[in-house]
């Protein structure tokens, strides 16, 4: 079955950063594109980045680009995010997606990143 396993959320101070993983399986992972999202208390879910298949494609929100940076390893079915220069209003749950239609219902548990002195 599909199954998607965020980590690496934490607490840390403004400006710092954190590493976020996503592995999956039970999707093709090699040929999905894949997204991070994320889902801050009271606001609705929000897409953060994507990265196509083959890793060569990447689109950002505009409240993260040039912070952020999403890859992907297809050798073993995972896709990170890179999160520097983080800011409190960063601070939210974020889950990771395969951008495919037979996998658009499947979310992780999501991780939790709280950015705040």
């Amino acid at each position: 079955q599909v199954q998607l396993v965020e980590s690496g959320g934490g607490l840390v101070q403004p400006g710092g950063s954190l590493r976020l993983s996503c592995a999956t399986s039970g999707i093709i992972f090699s040929i999905s594109a894949m997204g991070w999202y994320r889902q801050a208390p009271g606001k609705q879910r929000e897409l953060v980045a994507t990265i196509s298949s083959g890793g060569g494609s990447t689109n950002y929100a505009d409240s993260v680009k040039g912070r952020f940076t999403i890859s992907r390893d297809n050798a073993k079915n995972t896709v990170y995010l890179q999160m520097n220069s983080l800011k409190p209003e960063d601070t939210a749950v974020y889950y990771c997606r395969a951008e495919r239609v037979i996998y658009s219902n499947y979310w992780g548990q999501g991780t939790q990143v709280t950015v705040s002195s």
